[in-house]
Formats: structure tokens, sequence, C-alpha cells
């Protein structure tokens, strides 16, 4: 296939779809155009799956060319592009509002959608950014200024042309808070109830995905046992396991980046240590000699050595179709961790230990795993704690 776009400025934009049998990604698009100003002839391409993805990629080529935007403008990811504009992206704030806009963005939107092409960016892309902050419990405010700075960015990409409207502009964040509060205020309730549910789904997930893979029912009943999150045992090394006592240290987690999937320090920056049940030790060995016995190899991995994150577990068993025919339709990845949690409290594991194995920072975080009734006396102690110490009582026991 091949065309011509005429720029407004007079420059001539060519374009091919060239077929490459043998690759995973066969169709490349590929766009030439010349350079008003130097002269030159550069391009433009990209590999596609399929002939169509090729074309619908040379069209958004056109549209943009059409409007005055250089391909490469036109192709350049979040990060890139926003680290270009932020200045006019943020132009007549004042600086006590740039500051949490400018963390939000570093902290946040680039790690999360910076490696997106900004005309790929979609309402559900960042409908999905924005629960993922939810979840790990960015407060109100925080969500509210990195959602406001990813508005402004992608503003002046739809005043760029890059694209036609504002994918940024969700509604509606709020009642999703509400409900992720809610969750967290009774985690227990999204706990599975033994362990039959759990070995039955682990079963069900690996019979769904393709080539019947058993790692990704390794991975569900590791996160469970050690209620971990999926990113912490996306990170597990050999090395982090120690067999002679049958413990995990955590120390890393896998998180999305701008380039793409990385290895950094767990959610609070501390390293944690988590027991190894008798249930998962043959588990454990089997992933042990599966890697080598490597102490750098990843202890799981996909069936094609790629890191696993929750989207990567959730796609490639069809969770979501698999959870609702078992009966749990409430049921996501990360509430393996509060299944895990939720056990090791009802096994009477003492309230100051569950916070260590969790990680919480807060201890009324713990808490809420505990059985409301154990969690009375809990409290109850606790209130005598402070009573014995406050500055009366303290007064009264002098003058006794």
């Amino acid at each position: 296939m091949a065309g011509d776009v005429r720029l407004p400025l007079g420059v001539s934009l060519s374009s091919d779809v060239e077929y490459r049998p043998g690759r995973a990604s066969p169709y490349r698009a590929r766009v030439r155009w010349i350079d008003p100003v130097t002269k030159k002839r550069p391009s433009k391409s990209e590999a596609f799956a399929s002939e169509d993805d090729a074309r619908d990629w040379i069209i958004r080529m056109e549209r943009a060319a059409a409007q005055g935007v250089d391909p490469n403008t036109a192709t350049m990811r979040l990060a890139d592009y926003g680290t270009t504009n932020m200045t006019f992206a943020l132009r007549g704030l004042e600086a006590k509002t740039t500051d949490p806009y400018l963390a939000g963005w570093r902290k946040r939107v680039v790690p999360t959608l910076g490696h997106l092409p900004v005309n790929m960016i979609t309402n559900g892309a960042v409908d999905r950014a924005v629960h993922a902050w939810i979840a790990d419990e960015c407060s109100r405010s925080t969500v509210k200024n990195s959602i406001a700075v990813l508005v402004r960015v992608m503003e002046q990409a739809l005043r760029d042309g890059i694209i036609d409207r504002n994918p940024a502009r969700v509604t509606g964040w709020q009642q999703e808070y509400k409900r992720a509060e809610d969750e967290l205020d009774d985690p227990r309730s999204l706990a599975l109830p033994d362990w039959i549910s759990l070995t039955t789904l682990a079963d069900a997930l690996v019979a769904r995905s393709s080539g019947e893979y058993r790692g990704w029912g390794d991975v569900v009943l590791f996160a469970a046992c050690t209620a971990a999150r999926i990113g912490e045992v996306s990170g597990c090394r050999v090395g982090d396991i120690d067999t002679s006592s049958w413990t995990w240290t955590v120390r890393r987690q896998t998180t999305p980046s701008p380039g793409g999937l990385v290895d950094k320090g767990t959610k609070g920056k501390r390293a944690r240590t988590v027991p190894l049940i008798e249930d998962i030790r043959e588990l454990v060995r089997r992933r042990i000699a599966l890697a080598d016995n490597d102490p750098d190899g990843r202890l799981f991995k996909g069936p094609r050595g790629g890191r696993i994150t929750t989207a990567v577990l959730r796609d490639a068993t069809v969770w979501d179709e698999v959870v609702a025919k078992l009966g749990y339709d409430h049921l996501r990845r990360h509430d393996l961790r509060h299944t895990g949690l939720t056990w090791m409290a009802d096994a009477g594991v003492p309230v100051h230990h569950l916070r260590k194995i969790a990680g919480h920072g807060s201890l009324s975080t713990t808490q809420r795993y505990l059985h409301p009734d154990r969690q009375s006396v809990t409290n109850a102690g606790e209130l005598l704690t402070r009573h014995l110490r406050s500055p009366r009582h303290n007064q009264l026991r002098a003058v006794y």
C-alpha cells in the first residue's frame, strides 16, 4: 500500500506497509516526509501483528500530518511529551500548585502511563491507572493532583493536534475511591474461605490458560500463602528464599515504568521476612529447580520467561471469567493477599507479628484482618493501656 498526504506547509508525507514473514509482528508501517527546515527525509515506522493495525497507524499519522504535526511528535510517548511540554501545560499556575502536580507526574503518572504513546492513551487506560493509585492507598488529594496534571498535559496534546479529545477527563473516580475505602474497612470479606477454594481456583486458572501453564497456579498459591502482592511475587529471586528456616525475605517488587517493567524496593521501602508454610514448600523446591538454583534467578516467570504483573496474570488465565464461574465475582488478584492475612489472623498470629509479615505502616490497617470478636479484645487492651498512661492516672498513683 502506498499513499501521499500534502501537509499545510507543503511537506509531502508518503506511506507504505511492508509484509515481513516469520516475525511476531510481520506488518511494518512506515511514513516518510521532507523536513521543511533541514530538507532531510526522516522516516518513522512501527511493526504490527495485522495489516489492519498497520493501516490504522498510517491513518493516524496522516491525520496528524494534515494538522501540521510531524510523525515523531505524533508518536511521542507520554513521558517524553510531558518533559518537553510541561512548561506550557502548567502555565498560569502558582508554585504552590505546580509542586504537588509535578510530584504526581513523577511518582504516579509516568510510572503508570509514561511508556504509552500520547495518541494511544484511552479513557480505559486512565481509569485503570486511577484505580491502581487508589488501590495503592494514595490519598484523595494525591489522586486528584495526579489526574489534574495528566489532564493538563493531555490538553496540551489536544492543542497540538496529536489527539482529538482529552481521555484524562475521567469522572466518577471519587465513587471508586469510596468503594475502595469500603473494601479496606473490611478486607476479611474479600478473602477466599479455605484451602480447598484456593487450590480449586489455582487449578481452574491453569486449565483456562494457554498451554495449561502450571506457573500461573503456583503464583496464586504462593501469593495467598505468603500474603504478598503479585508484584512482590514477581520480584522474588531464588536467593531470597531460605530453605533451612523456610522463610522468604521480601526485598523488591515488579512495577511498570516509562521503559517497561522494572524491579524496585517494596511498597514500604523496607525488606520483611515472611514464613513459607509446609503446604507450599514442595512448590518452592520445584520452582528453585526450574531456575537451576541460580540465586539471581526469578522464582516465578511467565511461560516465555517474562515478568509477571497482575494484568498479565489476569489476561493469561482469563481471570474474570474463571472467578465468576467459581462464584467469586468480586475476587481480584490483590485479594490473594487479603486471603493470606485473614487466614493468618484467624490462625492466631499476634497482631504485631502480622503487621511485620504484611509490611503495614499502621497497626490499624493490620487490625482490620482480625476477627471482630478478637479485635474487640485487642481494642479493649489498647484502651486500658492509654488509660494507665494518662497524666491523670499517673497523678493519682503518685498520691497513693
